[in-house]
């Protein structure tokens, strides 16, 4: 058996990257831009670029920008044909985290065949869509993208002609010279319903296919793990993969998100998930064209055929005659009739709910299997009941999310008009509010007339608990996801809620009302707050209850092992109050594309889960340019959602059937958390660290983008606290000082290592073998080698206070040195072997990089010297630092 050598991706890599550079060349030199044409052939330094004057600049900044991303699609396209060469040479268990690896791990651990298919029943996935301010791009750009990328597969088939091959290759050239007669940054901010549009693109263009290849891998991963195929016939025995959305449905700190706008998008999901399933049961139709001749047609499918002709009349006669001898064809007429009517919100001839189109397919799936037509079952109609499963009328759950302090603000409000004679609400003691609201929770008695009118933030929380009200009453609660609570501190944070649906006329007992803990403090107290949450009078009994763990906030607070290692102990410790009332917590991970917000390879990430803490049920969020990223192309979607699949099908698995304890040291990872959450604070709390953080990032930049309809800050006040986390992830990441991937480590594994040696060793012994302790020290180095030491000098030198900045950059840069060597020491290599393909990673991209930061820096420092003058100058400036930082963006492959 032949073996694949890392190597065959470095070389990939440089042969498509080198033909992808000749098209970009005569695209140029065709334009008449021979000398801009010349700089993807040799390093650029700032000095070069300044010579050529502003408007040439920004020219260069496009060129640089338009390599560095096509660079990453060509490593994506190389990542792609990796995988494929190493499943036709070592079996499709040699891909990580794949399903097949997945079912041979769990054959190995003695798990039957009926065990794993219970198992795969009980999985449950909602991967849940958000637009926060991440994605730079235009949606023009990602759409061109992945025109490119289709067209660099195509060159993959070696059975082309050449005169084929030449075609492509002007279709490339094609789609280069519309990337650059196009402008990549957002030059008007982009609307709440902008985001939604491109989020409905990947619903109902997208995952769709996603889905149906994916279920073809669990299938071809089954067989080969020698499991019986006819097992996998029913749509049943899958994993239930159902979409969310927060565009539209999340105002925490988004003053645009309206009742109306979240109403419309309630419409706009249902009106896109019925166009869907009828364009795919309209093709279904076309392929069923079996004769009654040739077939022998069930009596009580003919029946049912003429009994729903007969009910919808002259209608319903057109559609049985137009295919007089195919009676299949005639009953998918009348439910395409049906479906019609739903769209229009006919009453009298609606489907009344997805399950009742369901039950009309099974009744087609056993008029077919009567046929013995298992094949035509499996390729025509299975992948329609799968979408139907999936998307249903609603097409994806829209969760509903606030701050718990708006909800307090909204409280104040309500009461002050019921009970004027009371103090304000904020007055009240923690128990007070309490005992109030468990004694308001016995009736069900608003504390007003519908309609009534209490101020800005009771008026805006009460109008879009009616519109989810509105929406539910005409098309049911499938629609909508959960009532998400940001910043929950207590049980009294959930419990408002329900007095706040009780006056909306909300009942509570159909929607989930979850809490989100985000900051260290938070995830502390969550098994605490849990357990009085479920033990409550009031709490309506569910058999799953879903929790919302905040990855950004808890960096933010905490720094990334503090984060991490509290998440995992929170998991632990609410995995003991699920068994105690016995119920299963869907936990919703709020993680980000980048490393320091819970970003990384999905199969890791899930690995470091603590045993027996995944019940089968899980969301996450996609953020920003994550979901283009990772699910533009068809078969970078397929691999990123089996790994997930496959990773929570194994989670589930030590769940449902315990393997013996391994006995890692969490408590020594405790120790390091303390040691790097204290040195962090220390960091993050110098009095004078936000000033440098102000002038050693660019985060005003960042915070003057086009690139979200969401401001960069909660509430407009200049504090750390107030900062959104992604904003505060991307500014450190384009001065490539990374600090939230990787601050407080060093000195804290320095510490034990020199302190307290027994708790290091600990440490270093399972450092390869611990998932979560590996996922932690891999994450970390990787943001330790994407940092760059020249270039954080050269950004530290914006700050204008000389003390000031050496203070800190002495700090930051010893602090750096020393996490470098102390992950080094902990695996005992050195990471010029470990680490090839990050290495080969960051050489590919450095110069160009290096340019783009010199060039920011450069501009920085002007535009600074002018900020707050409105003035045409200024404008231009902007504009060109923001071209620079999507370009960053781009070569870094991340924003926030």
């Amino acid at each position: 058996m032949s073996t694949i050598k890392p190597e065959f991706i470095f070389e990939k890599i440089s042969s498509d990257m080198s033909f992808l550079r000749d098209c970009f060349k005569k695209v140029l030199t065709d334009l008449g831009e021979d000398k801009l044409a010349e700089i993807l052939d040799q390093k650029l330094d700032k000095e070069s670029i300044l010579k050529m004057g502003s408007e040439t600049e920004e020219k260069h900044i496009q060129v640089l920008s338009i390599y560095l991303q096509l660079m990453n699609l060509v490593e994506e396209n190389a990542a792609v044909q990796f995988r494929r060469n190493v499943e036709d040479h070592k079996g499709m268990a040699s891909i990580r985290g794949s399903f097949s690896e997945t079912l041979t791990r769990l054959k190995s651990m003695g798990i039957s065949e009926n065990e794993i298919l219970n198992t795969i029943r009980q999985i449950h996935l909602s991967p849940v869509l958000t637009a926060h301010p991440t994605e730079a791009k235009r949606i023009s750009i990602i759409e061109l993208h992945r025109d490119l990328y289709l067209q660099l597969v195509k060159l993959e088939n070696s059975s082309f002609s050449k005169k084929e091959k030449d075609e492509i290759t002007r279709e490339i050239t094609a789609l280069l010279e519309r990337w650059w007669r196009s402008g990549e940054v957002y030059l008007e901010k982009p609307t709440v319903k902008t985001e939604r549009n491109n989020v409905m693109h990947y619903f109902t263009k997208v995952f769709p296919l996603i889905l149906e290849k994916t279920d073809q891998q669990l299938e071809h991963s089954w067989v080969q793990a020698g499991f019986d195929s006819k097992k996998l016939k029913s749509p049943d025995n899958f994993p239930v993969l159902q979409f969310g959305s927060w565009v539209g449905g999340d105002r925490d700190g988004h003053p645009y998100v309206s009742a109306e706008l979240t109403e419309e998008t309630l419409w706009e999901h249902r009106k896109a998930a019925i166009k869907l399933i009828r364009s795919e049961i309209f093709e279904l139709g076309s392929k069923l064209s079996f004769s009654e001749i040739r077939n022998d047609v069930p009596a009580y499918f003919k029946r049912e055929i003429l009994e729903r002709a007969e009910a919808l009349g002259e209608l319903g006669q057109k559609a049985i005659n137009r295919n007089s001898l195919e009676p299949w064809r005639q009953f998918i007429n009348l439910i395409i009739i049906k479906l019609d009517y739903t769209a229009l919100g006919n009453k009298n001839f609606q489907y009344q709910n997805a399950e009742e189109l369901m039950s009309d397919l099974s009744l087609l799936r056993s008029s077919l299997t009567e046929l013995g037509a298992d094949k035509i079952i499996r390729q025509l109609l299975f992948p329609v009941e799968r979408l139907l499963q999936c998307f249903g009328f609603h097409l994806v759950k829209l969760d509903i999310r606030q701050n718990s302090e708006f909800h307090d603000k909204a409280m104040e409000q309500i009461l002050l008009k019921t009970f004027p004679e009371r103090k304000a609400f904020r007055e009240w003691t923690e128990n007070e509010k309490l005992d109030f609201i468990n004694e308001e929770l016995k009736s069900n008695r608003p504390f007003a007339i519908s309609g009534e009118k209490f101020g800005e933030e009771a008026d805006k929380v009460l109008d879009c608990y009616r519109a989810v009200k509105n929406h539910t009453r005409k098309y049911g609660s499938e629609g909508i996801g959960t009532f998400i609570i940001s910043m929950t501190r207590s049980l009294r944070d959930l419990l408002t809620v329900y007095l706040l649906m009780r006056e909306a006329g909300l009942d509570r007992n159909i929607f989930q009302v979850a809490p989100l803990f985000e900051t260290i403090e938070d995830l502390e107290n969550s098994a605490d707050i849990m357990e009085s949450y479920l033990s409550h009078p009031a709490y309506p009994k569910s058999p799953v209850q879903e929790i919302m763990l905040g990855y950004s906030d808890s960096n933010k607070d905490g720094g990334i092992i503090a984060s991490r290692y509290n998440i995992y102990c929170t998991e632990e410790e609410l995995a003991k109050v699920a068994a105690k009332h016995q119920i299963k917590f869907r936990y919703f991970h709020g993680i980000g594309g980048t490393i320091s917000r819970g970003g990384g390879k999905y199969h890791r990430f899930l690995e470091s889960m603590p045993p027996g803490s995944l019940s089968g049920e899980m969301k996450l969020t996609v953020q920003g340019e994550t979901i283009a990223q990772q699910f533009a192309n068809l078969l970078n979607g397929t691999y990123n959602m089996e790994m997930l699949l496959s990773g929570m099908l194994l989670q589930t698995a030590y769940t449902l059937y315990p393997k013996q304890p391994n006995g890692y040291p969490l408590e020594a990872l405790r120790s390091l958390s303390d040691h790097s959450l204290q040195y962090y604070r220390k960091l993050i709390e110098h009095p004078s660290f936000i000033a440098f953080y102000g002038q050693a990032t660019p985060i005003d930049v960042l915070e003057m983008s086009k690139i979200g309809s969401r401001p960069a800050r909660r509430t407009g006040a200049r504090s750390l606290s107030d900062l959104r986390a992604i904003p505060w992830v991307f500014s450190w990441s384009q001065s490539r000082f990374n600090i939230t991937g990787w601050y407080g480590i060093g000195h804290a594994l320095m510490y034990l290592r020199e302190e307290n040696s027994k708790v290091y060793q600990q440490l270093q012994d399972n450092a390869d073998s611990w998932p979560l302790l590996r996922y932690i020290l891999i994450q970390v180095e990787t943001n330790l080698m994407n940092a760059d030491l020249s270039i954080m000098k050269a950004y530290s030198e914006l700050v204008s206070d000389e003390k000031l900045r050496l203070d800190i950059s002495a700090n930051l840069i010893e602090e750096y040195h020393r996490s470098l060597d102390e992950i080094q020491k902990m695996f005992g290599r050195p990471r010029e072997v470990r680490r090839t393909s990050q290495i080969d990673n960051m050489k590919r991209r450095s110069n160009a990089l290096q340019a783009l930061h010199e060039l920011q820096i450069h501009e920085l420092k002007a535009w600074r010297q002018i900020k707050g003058n409105n003035t045409e100058d200024s404008e231009k400036m902007i504009k060109r630092l923001l071209e620079i930082t999507t370009a960053l963006a781009s070569g870094l492959k991340n924003t926030g």
